[in-house]
């Protein structure tokens, strides 16, 4: 039986040209290496998921390439690029903060600095979550981060910058890593599948990519798990079953309703919703947010910021058409109050249904 590799790690990027959406990160450091204006020390900071370790691989094995690219990305045939890709390179060291977290850790690290490269320019050092370091650590660690050999450099990983001592923080150049567009999600999403022989429609791949709230490892986790439940041939359908999303298609409904006047109506799909599974506070946030992406809808200008697929967005754009904005607006403040107070509510689904019938009757009054 053929070995199963998890899709973050089959289609991890090993060039800054596959890296996705951190472009100005990557142009910056492929500017450094290119005019050989190297800093001592590197931090990347950012959420989980977006690239950080990553890139500070990549980062290190083009450093250390003997024949660069026109377009400053590794070979992958000199020496050094062969040893890091087969894991047996000597220059480039790595260490998890999380369990090497000791003054003695750090020690040891700083007597293996001394030693210089046996192939390259550099040895480089990757720290990650270099955040997990006790005091003492940071402070046995600060004189060789400031003073390092010539040949040593240093890339520090953290998803905490706010737990890294300001003196630490001083001596390196600093990073900080986006949350990754839900489009740029979508389209690498779409790559994979590809890849795979995965037949994924373009609404399922938005969905999942909504639910990875910016974080690549966590889109490409989410997809391996739909790809167990539904095989090579995957719909909208199977994603929302799968992953216990609502579906656009009530939200759709209920604004019509509201539209309509129609309380008895909405009321009975917001008891469909209950039966589904799903509590009250996450109906009335997703309703929140549907009302909010109608409001976008409404100018040409912000529609961008509506982050759906092809036929999702007509439908959106269609129904805000037949939208009033100033019902949007009123319905939006309904939605946030009843959101506000759900928490503190005794009677949580009266509290729903309430806000329900207010906005209902936000368009009774027009007429």
């Amino acid at each position: 039986m053929e070995n199963f590799i998890v899709s973050a790690r089959k289609y991890r990027p090993d060039t800054f040209h596959s890296v996705v959406g951190q472009a100005s990160i990557t142009a910056t450091l492929k500017n450094a290496i290119k005019n050989q204006q190297l800093a001592h020390a590197y931090l990347f900071c950012g959420p989980r998921g977006v690239g950080k370790t990553t890139c500070a691989r990549i980062f290190a094995k083009t450093i250390n390439c003997q024949n660069l690219t026109a377009e400053t990305e590794p070979c992958n045939t000199c020496e050094s690029c062969q040893a890091f890709n087969t894991n047996r390179s000597y220059n480039i060291h790595e260490l998890d903060a999380a369990s090497n977290n000791s003054v003695e850790d750090i020690r040891t690290l700083t007597d293996q600095v001394r030693i210089p490269p046996q192939i390259g320019k550099y040895s480089i050092y990757i720290i990650d979550e270099v955040h997990m370091l006790s005091q003492s650590a940071f402070n046995a660690f600060l004189k060789t981060l400031e003073e390092p050999p010539k040949h040593a450099l240093f890339i520090l990983a953290t998803t905490e910058k706010h737990k890294i001592i300001p003196t630490i923080l001083s001596r390196c150049q600093i990073f900080d890593f986006n949350r990754i567009k839900i489009s740029d999600i979508s389209g690498h999403l779409g790559y994979v599948a590809k890849s795979e022989a995965v037949e994924i429609e373009s609404e399922a791949l938005n969905v999942i990519a909504q639910k990875a709230d910016g974080a690549m490892r966590d889109a490409l986790s989410i997809f391996d798990q739909i790809v167990s439940f539904s095989g090579k041939d995957i719909t909208y359908k199977h994603v929302i079953a799968n992953l216990n999303v609502l579906d656009y298609d009530f939200y759709f409904r209920l604004i019509d309703h509201f539209l309509k006047n129609n309380v008895p109506e909405a009321l009975m799909l917001f008891n469909e919703v209950l039966d589904h599974g799903f509590d009250g506070h996450h109906f009335i946030t997703g309703l929140s947010s549907h009302i909010r992406d109608l409001l976008v809808c409404k100018d040409p200008l912000t529609v961008q910021l509506l982050e759906v697929g092809g036929e999702i967005k007509e439908k959106y754009k269609q129904q805000a058409a037949a939208c009033d904005q100033e019902f949007l607006f009123e319905a939006l403040k309904v939605g946030n109050e009843c959101d506000i107070q759900y928490k503190q509510s005794q009677n949580k689904r009266l509290l729903v249904e309430l806000a329900l019938i207010k906005m209902a009757q936000l368009t009774l009054k027009k007429k």
